[in-house]
């Protein structure tokens, strides 16, 4: 006699092992501050017409699966697959199959236009971080910086049959690469990336320098790129430290003692790669996925709000 199926609750229930993706969305679960980002959002989600009509998606429904577009680097449409075929996608948007309506991909696109529309993930940004602040987490004692390539899509196999022009190439050691830069601030503290700026692959890191700065700061550290005599000395004072790295003069070489600073500086900078690897590494995310600076630097900043909220999810949760 066949076994008379269970209910989907209670067969989760019954399971004997969480998988990794479940133990993910639990801990994200636990650490998203939901109710500052869903009032933040609010004001600008479509309501009911007087004429009444079919109701939106709730919505932090839409925000939830939106993360998990973020968390999983799923495109719109596979996004919606996902929905249908995981059930703890299913469970941590809220979406019972049979009960509540599945967001199509067209629903999908639309909540992340209308996230870019009204500058929602730099505030969504704004708000985790604030969050973390309340919660003491990011100290701002001394700023990190660098920059990351974030790669594009070179090829012309696409309907406009050209590159996106917007993005444009860099070298790096002996590589080219083609597509953008993410310039960050990282406190460096907690490893909380607390500024962010998006320019195209051409710009020199060094162009991107106050925009990552809080102002507070009592110690800045960064490579090589960002050598300046003049800001060096607007940055000096009582108690600051400047934690550039020391360059070679052209057709010199570097003094021993620069060579030790440089080692000491490199320990300390360290902690600046742990965002780009939560980005690169744990979310997936390698390439952009829209064509255009703007589309890409929304993500971006949802991106690094969600990677700090991981990166200090086990103080979020003691």
């Amino acid at each position: 006699m066949p076994k008379q199926p269970a209910f989907p609750g209670l067969r989760h229930a019954m399971k004997k092992k969480q998988t990794r993706r479940e133990k993910f969305l639990a801990e994200m679960e636990a650490v998203v501050p939901w109710s500052r980002l869903l009032a933040l959002i609010e004001p600008h989600y479509p309501k009911v017409g007087p004429k009444g009509g079919r109701p939106p998606m709730p919505l932090e429904a839409m925000l939830r699966v939106y993360f998990l577009q973020q968390w999983y680097a799923l495109s719109d449409p596979m996004a919606e697959e996902m929905l249908y075929d995981s059930d703890a996608m299913r469970r941590f948007a809220g979406i019972e199959l049979g009960d509540d309506r599945v967001p199509d991909e067209t629903t999908i696109l639309n909540f992340r236009h209308l996230l870019e529309k009204h500058r929602l993930t730099e505030k969504l940004f704004a708000e985790v971080n604030g969050h973390l602040a309340d919660q003491g987490i990011t100290l701002r004692s001394g700023t990190l910086v660098d920059a990351t390539i974030i790669d594009a899509p070179s090829s012309t196999k696409n309907e406009a049959r050209a590159r996106d022009p917007e993005m444009s190439s860099t070298k790096k050691g002996n590589d080219w690469y083609f597509g953008m830069k993410a310039h960050v601030g990282v406190d460096a503290e907690s490893g909380v990336v607390h500024s962010l700026d998006t320019t195209t692959g051409s710009v020199h890191d060094s162009q991107v320098w106050d925009a990552l700065l809080h102002g507070e700061e009592d110690a800045v550290w960064a490579d090589k790129a960002y050598v300046s005599a003049a800001r060096e000395a607007a940055f000096s004072g009582p108690g600051k430290v400047w934690g550039v790295m020391r360059k070679a003069p052209k057709d010199g070489v570097l003094h021993p003692l620069d060579e030790d600073i440089n080692r000491v500086i490199a320990k300390v900078r360290a902690r600046v790669e742990h965002p780009f690897r939560v980005l690169k590494r744990q979310f997936g995310y390698l390439k952009t996925r829209y064509r255009g600076l703007a589309k890409n630097r929304a993500q971006l900043f949802t991106l690094f709000a969600l990677g700090n909220l991981f990166l200090v999810r086990r103080r979020l949760l003691t």
